[in-house]
């Protein structure tokens, strides 16, 4: 599967998800590693007007689970899930977009850690996330 592809699949699989109402979008994608986008927009702010940490939070837990499931070593047996999730904010943003590049820094068996930067247009940290994934048996559909 080529990355054009990849990439086409996790969108796909996120139409009608939280990845929709937040315009959560995969870009990019490597060996060990995701990037995806998110607007900032009145849609993600809190009531002040600055980027709600929740919705950083739901971007980075996005990035983290998809990239979990393209790096499962059998997707049609196992799945991935969340199981931890920490975010730091260390910068406010208003609009425009912020970028979300996670990084699988342990693949294991029953487990997958994460490392996710948040960054604005200019590469500014706006948020730094780290996520651990169990890789549980698919379930069954019957």
């Amino acid at each position: 599967m080529t990355k054009a592809d990849k990439l086409a699949v996790l969108n796909k699989v996120s139409e009608n998800t939280l990845m929709t109402t937040l315009e959560i979008e995969y870009i990019d994608l490597g060996e060990d590693w995701v990037k995806a986008s998110m607007p900032v927009n009145p849609r993600v702010h809190q009531p002040v007007g600055l980027l709600h940490g929740g919705a950083t939070v739901a971007l980075c837990e996005s990035l983290g689970s998809g990239g979990s499931m393209l790096f499962v070593d059998d997707p049609e047996k196992y799945v991935a899930v969340g199981i931890e999730i920490s975010a730091n904010h260390v910068r406010s943003i208003t609009k425009g977009m912020v970028y979300c590049t996670g990084k699988l820094i342990h693949k294991g068996r029953s487990t997958h850690l994460w490392e996710m930067k948040v960054e604005d247009e200019r590469g500014k940290l706006i948020s730094f996330c780290k996520m651990t994934n169990m890789i549980v048996p698919r379930a069954s559909k019957q």
